[in-house]
């Protein structure tokens, strides 16, 4: 009855998982994409270019060998776009050519062009020809764009948003990061590490509201170390271009001249050109879709998931509801997401987070207390030469239990799956306590900072005992 079983539009972590899930399955699959784009913003202007570049940048700066080699260290002097993008360019390729293969080997066709609905079982694909494919489950995994304000004028050169700064004809000598996201706090560090001077301006008092604020100082402290400016509780009047250059106008009179401003302003949705209306579906005004527990939208048999769906909207939490929804969509038995998600920002230096914050447990009134361990006292540390880094584990006073976790430094975003797996299996410190970790690594700072914690605890325990 109909050309396939499921079809996904859009072939990001989410519509690229959903479409393996449910050939896996034995399903009929098809994926519609443009021209160019397999892998979705993910791999083509998003995720895995921005952390690419930050590598190429971590390398090319020498910026984490300083401390043992001075602060005059760099392994190539004067860095271009081209040193930059050349290691860009060769992940990007390899990753699209891993996602291709995927594909190809679970027997999923690729549809070349901009999907629209016809009808809540129909699809027109609009590429290098017109065609109608029909499909009994469609999910929906086109992502999002950069949300750009009305009232700025890009022109992609000197006025941009977080996917043109991957084109910069050069690396600009000043820069100015309007919004401190994590899209707009990443580059910052980035161009910042590259000797950029930076000036990050944010409406709101802080920036990465949701992080640890312990976590927070400590990366506003190094990015001031590497010149930048921050100007908070600042709203933004105007951006006027200029032939030198972009001047910056604040609400509050200042004026901030660079040779760039980037927009990081929040994503909008894609479904503008989805037509969903003939599907009987609608979207909010970021462009987002609603779903149910299953991922499922207000039209049963249409799936939604990923960045357009709204939060978390991160590529690893994508995959998974990609995956659950096709799962659904082929009635196989679907096991719920688990809610201990890990979040990683790739600044310079890194954060990882799992779990509670200390504001949130504070809120909550439940009782803590707190391990730090810093990773000057590991001998990896040391040897790395990352003297700033650090691991913060938030217990539970009562029965000991992992409530959170929180890092800052190297390998942060690998070190905190230690604690998520950890609190995932429901585990107190008396594991890490015990554990042994192999010597000289960063994991040992989670034995460290039990330790730190345990003794605190029992310092209270015997003061309590002598009442």
């Amino acid at each position: 009855m109909y050309d396939f079983d499921l079809l996904v539009l859009g072939s990001g972590p989410g519509g690229q998982k959903a479409a393996i899930a449910a050939a896996k399955l034995g399903k009929r699959v098809a994926v519609v994409e443009r021209k160019h784009m397999l892998g979705g913003v993910c791999i083509n202007t998003g995720t895995i270019p921005s952390k690419t570049l930050r590598e190429a940048v971590l390398y090319l700066t020498g910026l984490n060998q300083r401390e043992l080699y001075g602060a005059s260290y760099r392994v190539k002097e004067e860095i271009t776009v081209a040193d930059l993008g050349m290691r860009t360019q060769h992940v990007i390729g390899r990753e699209i050519q891993v996602i291709r293969s995927q594909l190809g080997r679970n027997h999923v066709t690729v549809l070349q062009g901009t999907g629209r609905f016809l009808d809540a079982h129909t699809i027109g694909v609009t590429g290098d020809e017109e065609r109608k494919v029909t499909a009994e489950k469609i999910v929906i995994a086109t992502g999002t764009s950069p949300a750009r304000p009305s009232s700025v004028e890009f022109d992609d050169k000197m006025v941009i948003d977080s996917d043109a700064i991957l084109h910069l004809e050069r690396v600009p000598e000043t820069l100015v990061v309007v919004g401190a996201g994590v899209i707009g706090i990443e580059y910052a560090s980035m161009f910042a590490a590259l000797g950029t001077k930076v000036t990050v301006v944010e409406r709101r008092e802080r920036m990465l509201e949701f992080c640890d604020l312990e976590i927070v100082e400590a990366l506003k402290y190094h990015l001031r170390d590497l010149a930048v400016t921050f100007r908070f509780g600042e709203n933004v009047a105007a951006v006027e271009q200029r032939p030198r250059g972009a001047l910056t106008v604040l609400e509050s009179g200042k004026k901030i001249p660079a040779d760039c401003v980037m927009y990081s302003a929040g994503r909008q949705g894609k479904t503008a050109e989805l037509n969903l209306e003939a599907a009987g579906l609608a979207a909010d005004e970021r462009g987002r879709i609603q779903v149910d527990e299953n991922y499922a939208t207000a039209v049963p048999h249409i799936y939604a998931v990923g960045d357009v769906i709204g939060f978390p909207a991160l590529a690893a939490t994508s995959m998974e509801q990609g995956r659950l929804a096709a799962q659904h969509a082929c009635d196989e038995p679907v096991a719920e997401m688990q809610e201990l998600s890990p979040i990683g920002i790739y600044t310079i230096p890194e954060i990882s987070f799992v779990g509670k914050s200390e504001d949130e447990l504070t809120r909550d009134k439940i009782p803590f207390e707190v391990g730090i361990s810093r990773y000057r006292e590991l001998a990896r540390g040391q040897i790395i030469g990352d003297s700033y880094g650090m691991l913060k584990l938030l217990v539970s006073s009562e029965d000991r239990r992992l409530l959170g976790v929180h890092v800052f430094g190297t390998g942060a975003t690998e070190l905190v799956h230690i604690g998520q797996t950890v609190m995932g299996c429901g585990g107190t410190i008396d594991y890490l306590v015990n554990a042994v970790f192999n010597y000289p690594t960063l994991a040992e700072s989670y034995k460290v900072a039990a330790l730190d914690a345990m003794n605190k605890m029992r310092v209270i325990a015997r003061l309590t005992a002598e009442l």
